[in-house]
């Protein structure tokens, strides 16, 4: 089944398969959200909203305005300047915002940390298979009787998978050295 709009040629198997894939891992993360974080999540939605933002600048207006004039017309003002209430108000407002966004964004952590080792695998994957090909192109290219046979260093060398424990360990260490020498200049600078 086809996903592609009907004035477009259709998606080739592998592509929709892609996607199909993608589409179910986003699935799996939100069935497997409970009803709370789905109610922190809507939540976020709604104060992330200009809306929001608006309806907070009025209230605050017509809190400090209507306890501005109160004295004004003759009744006594609930929260008189400098407004303790509604600095307590937007106090708890803020701190109940902040938690929300911080669970919101634990969740999309998780899907992004799942993005992230998908698509680690899949590089892994892709790396030993581009090493096979190479492999197997320079095979061909030794036993094809057109071509000249000659040792081509950097073909064998990228035909050799990559061992991820050694590519991280290159990572850590030149990770190191650019720190340190960050550290160095940052000190040097200082010392001018």
């Amino acid at each position: 089944m086809s996903t592609a709009p009907p004035d477009t040629e259709p998606l080739p198997a592998h592509v929709e398969e892609t996607i199909r894939s993608i589409a179910l891992l986003h699935a799996k993360h939100h069935m497997d959200v409970t009803s709370a974080q789905r109610y922190v999540d809507q939540a976020t939605a709604l104060a992330g909203q200009p809306a929001f933002l608006l309806v907070l600048g009025c209230g605050v207006g017509i809190w400090a305005a209507s306890n501005a004039i109160a004295p004004l017309v003759g009744f006594h003002a609930i929260d008189p300047a400098p407004f303790a209430w509604l600095e307590l108000a937007l106090s708890l407002t803020a701190l109940v915002m902040t938690v929300l966004i911080l669970v919101t964004q634990r969740s999309a952590d998780k899907l992004g940390e799942m993005r992230g080792q998908m698509t680690l695998e899949l590089t892994l994957m892709t790396e030993q298979k581009v090493a096979k090909i190479i492999e197997l192109v320079e095979e061909l290219r030794k036993d094809s009787p057109h071509v000249r046979d000659r040792i081509d260093t950097e073909a064998h060398e990228m035909s050799t998978r990559a061992d991820p424990h050694a590519v991280l360990g290159a990572i850590k260490e030149i990770d190191e050295e650019m720190c340190a020498a960050i550290k160095e200049d940052s000190t040097a600078t200082r010392g001018s």
